[in-house]
């Protein structure tokens, strides 16, 4: 990458400039971005489903705050329903939820609505049932139709090759700088420190075949070789370092869903068993309570939350019998411990890896280092108005866990089998849903939560939640809504509403209060605190979107202050993100997004932390071309990564960037789009993240010695 000094001094200026500017005029910015004409016009379902699966992408990171899961299984269904459109005269309960887009009492109207009055005749019915407002069509638009056809499936051999779809992607994506882990070395001194180097190239691959055959059968196999992973020698001679294969089969007589090899099992509200990602607390205050699915076929490369087995589901009538199976590999670390019941050492797990990487000697060796073994069902009783299920589930795996007890954890599971069981509702009561679910650890604790959503008008809902989970309580395999990224030693009361006080204005705000009972790795106390979200959201035509958000989280922490005595005590840990975003269609082709977002960071005896991220960003798609594409230039100043922002990225189909901006520099991205010809389609992606204030990037063997960092991206599909 060659920059001449002259651009170096322009960009230093430039950002300079825009951080003074945005701490001393705010509001001219958000002003200078919301003077727009107005025009409106209708956008096409492409660009509604790219617009909806983002949302929920990012509600997804502001509660995780990660930027490298893998989001395919959750949003996969979204674009299946979206290619596949759901026949709202055909679909029921189950279908309907799995969607995502509605709520249960939304749910139950539409339901009741076609039993009374008949089959839809068209989707603009849908305003005639109470909680299906223009925004809520509009939101379901893309994946949703009408017909009096039934859909009903053939299982011809004819009708499979005809009408089936075959998917192939090809993907490949490296960092043009090199890392340490990639530097030249010695063989006298790689022999010295084997561990000082990653085994395998830069290159990351991935590769996925898959069929479907509408809503119903879903079969086919994933494979990826992670950068610093060997490829078809060394470890890895059978070529990918992860594999994954799935064969799925829904709705076919008696039988619900049939799951053979790898698949996911989604339950009640996600205490007692929830495989996989959830949504947390987002702006969507309406989807916190959860809607478990039941068994969902795995597509993602996440090495660690799924299960490899079968599972089936019966449906008799109102009646839902479901059980599943796994038998996996798992990674952990496996070292030499002291017996209390015999006088030597044995062999015994001390903790188990999710990373999913195997790039160098040590994370080779901790590969597949035991199997876990899970066994479990549920059993439901399911009506429109009444859900009532039963969870069982016994996991045990095939060595001694010995963790590295501490103070803050010796509460947590330390065997090597447990088993949860628990019990899950869910009560439809004119416009009330009450929810809830009782989980129990059998050796040990509790885990509860109960919440209720409430539609009081068509310009009203309220939610609200309450959790309690035990310090003891051991989940296997957890999602519920909480503060901690497990469901342990947590008690909360979440209130939110959502109005709508015009025809173009929403404004949804929630607020979170919650305690953690006992201490918490780097909380040497038990302490509170809370978070709240308020965001007002101004559409004035289907060509324009915008909202302001504030949102702020406060809880207890160590103090960073050293300690003469030793002796930790806790402070206050404020965060507070203000954010202006913008969505705007200049034309049926053209389309520009914008934000500005500012942090302030706040610990007490440390010193105070600031931070921004303004960008824009270009789309370029249209009907009659067969190029589209996604530009962004982005500013960002941050004093630290205390004071970080996360932020969505376009990317190539079926993957997603949200990275992390702090420290002082600039982001830009080009994705591009080409259909070669019908069934063929390439992507091209590449990305610059130029610091001001760095002259290296990261640490260990992720070094980069360098103030730039540049991703290349490739990928290609073939549908037949």
């Amino acid at each position: 990458m060659f920059i001449s000094n002259h651009s170096k001094k322009n960009r230093r200026f430039h950002t300079e400039f825009f951080g003074v500017f945005l701490k001393h005029n705010r509001c001219v910015i958000i002003v200078l971005f919301v003077v727009f004409p107005i025009f409106s016009f209708a956008q096409n379902n492409e660009e509604e489903k790219n617009k909806i699966i983002e949302k929920r992408v990012e509600y997804l990171i502001e509660d995780a705050e990660e930027s490298d899961a893998d989001y395919n299984t959750i949003l996969d269904q979204l674009s299946n329903y979206f290619n596949h459109p759901l026949n709202l005269n055909k679909a029921d309960l189950n279908e309907l939820e799995e969607l995502g887009l509605l709520t249960n009492i939304q749910i139950n109207n539409l339901l009741a609505h076609i039993e009374k009055n008949g089959k839809l005749m068209t989707l603009e019915e849908l305003q005639t049932i109470d909680g299906f407002g223009a925004d809520v069509i509009n939101l379901i638009f893309p994946f949703v139709k009408v017909s009096s056809n039934l859909d009903s499936p053939q299982f011809s051999l004819n009708d499979l090759l005809k009408n089936g779809e075959n998917e192939l992607f090809i993907r490949y994506k490296t960092v043009l700088e090199e890392k340490k882990g990639f530097s030249p070395i010695t063989d006298s001194a790689l022999a010295a420190s084997p561990n000082s180097r990653y085994i395998g190239d830069e290159a990351n691959f991935y590769t996925r075949y898959r069929y479907k055959y509408g809503n119903h059968i879903s079969f086919g196999i994933t494979a990826e070789k992670d950068a610093g992973e060997e490829f078809f020698n060394g470890a890895q001679k059978n070529g990918f370092d992860f594999y994954s294969a799935h064969f799925f089969i829904r709705n076919q007589g008696k039988i619900k869903q049939l799951a053979i090899g790898d698949y996911q099992a989604q339950f009640g509200q996600g205490l007692t068993y929830w495989s996989g990602a959830a949504f947390g607390k987002s702006a969507d205050i309406m989807s916190l309570k959860r809607s478990g699915g039941g068994l969902k076929p795995y597509t993602s490369v996440d090495e660690s939350l799924f299960l490899r087995g079968g599972g089936i589901a019966f449906q008799f009538n109102k009646i839902e019998a479901t059980a599943f199976y796994s038998y996996n590999n798992i990674d952990a670390n496996i070292d030499l411990i002291d017996s209390s019941t015999v006088d030597e050492e044995v062999l015994a797990i001390t903790s188990i890896q999710q990373t999913g990487f195997h790039r160098t000697v040590n994370e080779i060796e901790d590969k597949d280092a035991i199997t876990q073994q899970q066994i479990g069902g549920h059993l439901a009783f399911k009506t429109r108005k009444v859900n009532i299920g039963l969870t069982g589930i016994n996991s045990t795996i095939n060595t001694d866990f010995i963790p590295d007890i501490q103070t803050y954890s010796q509460f947590r599971n330390s065997n090597n089998q447990q088993t949860n069981i628990g019990a899950d509702y869910s009560w439809i009561y004119k416009n009330f849903n009450f929810f809830g679910e009782f989980s129990k650890s059998i050796t040990a604790g509790n885990a509860f939560v109960s919440g209720a959503l409430i539609t009081l008008d068509p310009k009203l809902s309220l939610a609200v939640l309450y959790r309690d989970y035990q310090r003891d309580f051991h989940p296997i395999s957890s999602a519920g809504i909480g503060e901690n990224s497990t469901n342990e030693n947590e008690k909360g009361v979440l209130m939110g509403f959502v109005a709508k006080p015009l025809k173009n204005i929403t404004l949804s705000a929630y607020y979170d209060q919650f305690t953690f009972p006992w201490l918490k790795y780097g909380i040497d106390a038990p302490s509170n605190g809370y978070q709240y979200l308020a965001q007002l959201t101004f559409t004035p035509s289907k060509k324009l979107e915008m909202y302001v958000r504030i949102r702020e989280r406060n809880k207890g922490d160590n103090t960073s202050v050293d300690l003469t005595d030793g002796i930790n005590y806790l402070v206050n840990e404020k965060q507070t993100n203000y954010r202006f975003n913008y969505s705007y269609q200049l034309s049926p082709s053209f389309k520009i997004k914008g934000r500005v977002e500012l942090v302030n960071y706040d610990k007490e005896e440390s010193p105070f932390e600031r931070g921004f991220v303004i960008y824009q960003d270009i789309v370029y798609k249209a009907l009659s071309s067969p190029f589209t594409f996604s530009f962004r230039y982005g500013l960002f100043d941050t004093d630290s990564y205390n004071s970080r922002i996360y932020a969505f990225e376009n990317d190539v189909l079926y993957a997603y960037s949200i990275p992390a901006y702090y420290n002082k520099g600039t982001r830009t991205y080009l994705t591009i789009k080409y259909n070669v010809k019908r069934g063929i389609d390439i992507w091209l992606r590449y990305g610059l993240t130029y610091y001001d204030d760095i002259d290296v990037i990261s640490s260990g063997l992720e070094e980069i010695p360098s103030n730039h960092k540049q991703e290349i991206k490739a990928q290609i599909r073939f549908k037949f």
